[in-house]
C-alpha cells in the first residue's frame, strides 16, 4: 500500500511537471519588468503573462517555427530576445513590419510618411537632440527589411530600442504580453493591487 500510494504520488508529481513545462514551452510564460523603457503602460516590478503560441510554435529550445500562425502586427507589445544579447529578454512595442518606412523628426515619429502619435509613447525630455549626438529624437528613413520588425518602448526618451541597436529578427520574438498578473512597488513595498488584470494593449 505504501509503495503504491508513493508511486501515485511520485507520477503525479512527474504530470505536474510535464504539463508546467509543456505550457511554458507552448502556450504562456511570465516575465518580470525590471526597467522604465515602457513606462506608464508597464511599471517597474510589473509582472507579466506573454502569449507564447499566438504567432505560431515553435520546436522547444529552438527558434524553429513549425506551426506558422501569424505575425507580429504594429502596437502589438512583444518580448524577444535581445539582439546584442540573446540570453537576455527585452520587451517593446512593435513600430514598424516588414516594408514600413520608419522616420523620427524632432520626437515625432511618421510610419509609412503618416505621424503616428498614440497616448501610450511618452517623452519626459523637453530637449531635441540632433542626430549627429543620438539617434532617439531624428532618426531615418529606414525601412524596416523582411523578417524584422522595428520596436521602440513607450518611454521614448528612456528607452534602449530599435534606434540604437537595429531590428528584431521574426526568430527571436518569444510571444505577445497581453496581462499584468501581479505588481509589486518594492521602493514603497506595496502592492498595486489597481494594476492586477490589467489587459495590455
Amino acid at each position: 500500500m505504501a509503495k503504491s500510494r508513493l508511486r501515485e504520488n511520485l507520477e503525479a508529481i512527474i504530470v505536474a511537471v510535464v504539463l508546467a513545462l509543456f505550457i511554458r514551452a507552448f502556450v504562456v510564460q511570465a516575465f518580470k519588468i525590471p526597467s522604465g523603457s515602457m513606462l506608464d503602460t508597464l511599471q517597474i516590478g510589473d509582472h507579466i503573462l506573454v502569449n507564447k503560441f499566438i504567432y505560431g510554435i515553435k520546436l522547444p529550445f529552438s527558434d524553429i517555427v513549425v506551426i506558422p500562425i501569424k505575425h507580429p502586427q504594429r502596437e502589438d507589445i512583444i518580448v524577444f530576445k535581445f539582439p546584442e544579447d540573446p540570453r537576455k529578454d527585452f520587451i517593446k512595442r512593435v513600430i514598424g513590419v516588414p516594408g514600413d518606412v520608419i522616420e523620427i523628426k524632432d520626437k515625432r515619429l511618421y510610419v509609412n510618411h503618416e505621424l503616428m502619435e498614440r497616448d501610450y509613447a511618452i517623452y519626459k525630455d523637453p530637449r531635441i537632440l540632433p542626430a549627429s549626438v543620438q539617434p532617439r529624437d531624428n532618426f531615418g528613413p529606414i525601412t524596416v527589411p523582411e523578417e524584422k520588425l522595428f520596436v521602440m518602448g513607450d518611454n521614448r526618451d528612456q528607452s534602449y530600442d530599435s534606434r540604437y541597436w537595429g531590428f528584431v529578427d521574426y526568430k527571436a520574438v518569444k510571444g505577445k504580453a497581453f496581462i499584468i498578473y501581479w505588481s509589486w512597488d518594492k521602493n514603497n513595498f506595496d502592492v498595486r493591487w489597481n494594476r492586477i488584470g490589467t489587459i495590455l494593449h
